[in-house]
């Protein structure tokens, strides 16, 4: 069992025994005996059932457990320590079971809502806020019920409801401001003198576009959607000119994947400001990174990028030889965007096909009609890659994958979560059953470059009620904290920094550092052991820790963040910045 599965499996027990103990309360107070002792019995066993789960995620790591351990448990041994004597003596009067019951379900009620509300890390604020809860409604449904409490029960629920709100509840308050993060930090501009060999313009504005047979409103650039192909080759010079038509919320141009210097990275606020209707500004950076690439707007991006402002960059090594086929996959409107047109390639023609998943959630990906290697991932080579038959590819959200092959005389197909996005002619094959390749042990390995590492970070994802805001929400946070709360993450030039990021949340995040490509080291404790991998997106699933590292060699203020868009919108943000 993973532990994302043990994850989801203690969230559902947490509410079966809540449910069964706040039942078996309601049914007591109807002396409904037989009801309430059944009830009773089913909270019981789940609690019981709960001890072996949160045993199971504390094995697996603190930052499953913190919470559980030190709030969940105790409450769950209070209920079982005043529910269970109550109902052996409760032999006449099932009701006088009732109170007790009651407790029960609110002391488990009141833990299961700290790990919701709350989360990641634990805090005494949170504890004490859960402990005041459950005193206070249990005082409240004895009154109601006709048991008085005494006054020392009474005044101990408004004493412990004080010190939670002294303390701090750990919901309004993060664990440390972060510090504004304006475009004019201070890190110098790396400018290119020389005059460039590739000029494009971009225009945002807003337009009409065929998605799946219906025109759709969207953002575009140059009334396009996808906007348009940039390519160059290695050694160029590119300049960039974005001009905004009418898109109110501003536009930047964010390349994503390429390691661009820090005032080129388009991120609005950060390293520059955003583009206003009116308004251009230019890039301008070396290509010198052969790959797949794209780029998006950084303004308002969740809503940017659903809309359609993006596109494609690839910078190659050369010449192409063989067919070179760009797929980027996008949804627009709910509708899937049509694939590129590809005529029968001669057979022995080689054929490069660049997937981009330009969607905020993972695509599966299967290649039918000829053996296939996959011969670079987020624009960088692998060592080593060996054919594949058969077996489909999950592409995360901003994530890059080439397969590479040699074109066969019968047709190819690419499907893309079953439906097909590219071939050379009719291919029935079912790839639903495929196995999905592990890109963590393909290829051919080679040794970590570096013995030590000089700074290291975690990252706990989850999701907790945020009240800073003038308006609450239910934000995905880092480290129990929300965008622009996050304190940012400080390196200095020449380091070498690894990353522990653990999602103890119930949904993927597709984690995506702006500025650097970080090499994978270990997912759940299991080194990689395939061709090394330099990835800028990757899944961070439910339940998994992942362990990645880069060294600190371009300079500035990055953004670094959960590419899953909305999810970045509602909190899951922070940055990293040099000293």
């Amino acid at each position: 069992m993973t532990t994302g599965s043990l994850l989801a499996a203690d969230l559902v027990i947490a509410v079966l025994a809540a449910a069964a103990w706040l039942g078996g309360g309601a049914a007591s107070a109807a002396r409904r005996r037989p009801l309430a002792l059944g009830l009773a019995a089913v909270a019981l066993l789940a609690t019981l059932a709960r001890a072996v789960t949160i045993t199971a995620l504390a094995r697996a790591g603190w930052w499953f457990a913190a919470e559980k351990v030190l709030i969940a448990a105790p409450l769950s041994l209070a209920a079982v320590g005043v529910a269970g004597p109550r109902l052996l003596r409760a032999r006449g009067d099932i009701r006088a079971a009732a109170v007790a019951l009651l407790f029960a379900g609110y002391a488990t009620s009141s833990a299961l809502l700290v790990t919701v509300l709350h989360g990641y890390p634990a805090s005494a604020g949170a504890g004490l806020l859960a402990i005041s809860g459950v005193v206070a409604a249990t005082v409240v449904s004895g009154r109601a019920l006709g048991a008085h409490p005494s006054r020392l029960v009474s005044r101990g629920a408004v004493v412990v409801t004080v010190a939670a709100l002294v303390t701090g509840t750990g919901l309004t308050v993060g664990p440390g401001a972060a510090p504004a993060v304006p475009h004019d930090h201070g890190y110098p501009a790396v400018g290119i003198a020389d005059e460039p060999d590739r000029r494009y313009t971009l225009t945002a504005g807003t337009a009409t576009v065929n998605a799946d047979g219906r025109n759709v409103a969207a953002w575009a650039f140059n009334a396009q959607v996808p906007g348009p192909e940039l390519t160059a080759t290695v050694g160029d010079i590119l300049e960039v000119t974005l001009r905004n038509r009418d898109i109110g919320r501003g536009v930047t141009l964010h390349w994503h994947g390429y390691d661009v210097p820090n005032d080129q990275d388009g991120v609005p606020g950060v390293t520059q400001a955003a583009v206003r209707p009116g308004q251009e500004f230019v890039y301008r950076f070396r290509a010198d990174q052969a790959g797949t690439y794209w780029y998006h707007t950084h303004s308002a991006s969740d809503v940017g990028v659903r809309m359609g402002l993006y596109g494609v960059l690839v910078v190659r090594p050369g010449p192409v030889s063989g067919v070179d086929v760009t797929v980027p996959v996008h949804t627009l409107a709910g509708r899937p965007l049509p694939a590129p047109r590809v005529e029968q390639v001669e057979t022995g023609t080689p054929v490069r096909l660049r997937l981009i998943n330009t969607d905020s959630t993972t695509h599966r990906y299967a290649l039918a009609g000829t053996a296939f290697r996959v011969a670079a991932i987020d624009g960088v080579d692998l060592r080593g890659p060996t054919p594949l038959v058969d077996t489909a590819v999950l592409i995360p959200a901003g994530g890059r994958y080439d397969l590479v092959f040699d074109a066969p005389a019968t047709p190819v197909a690419l499907f893309v979560d079953g439906r097909s996005v590219y071939s050379t002619g009719p291919v029935s094959t079912a790839t639903g059953g495929w196995p999905v390749l592990d890109p963590l042990g393909y290829g051919t390995t080679a040794p970590v470059p570096w013995s030590r590492f000089d700074t290291t970070f975690t990252l706990v994802l989850d999701r907790g009620l945020d009240l800073r805001r003038l308006l609450p929400r239910y934000a995905h946070t880092v480290n129990g904290a929300a965008d622009p709360d996050i304190p940012p993450q400080v390196v200095r030039r020449g380091d070498v920094v690894r990353f522990t990021i653990v999602n103890r949340s119930q949904v993927v995040h597709p984690w995506h550092l702006h500025g650097h490509h970080v090499l994978v080291l270990a997912r759940d404790g299991e080194p990689a052991t395939g061709s090394p991998l330099w990835l800028d997106s990757f899944d961070v699933r439910p339940g998994e820790v992942w362990k990645v590292a880069f060294r600190a060699d371009n300079p500035g203020m990055w953004a670094n963040h959960c590419h899953n868009l909305a999810h970045a919108d509602a909190g899951m943000t922070l940055h990293l910045m040099y000293s």
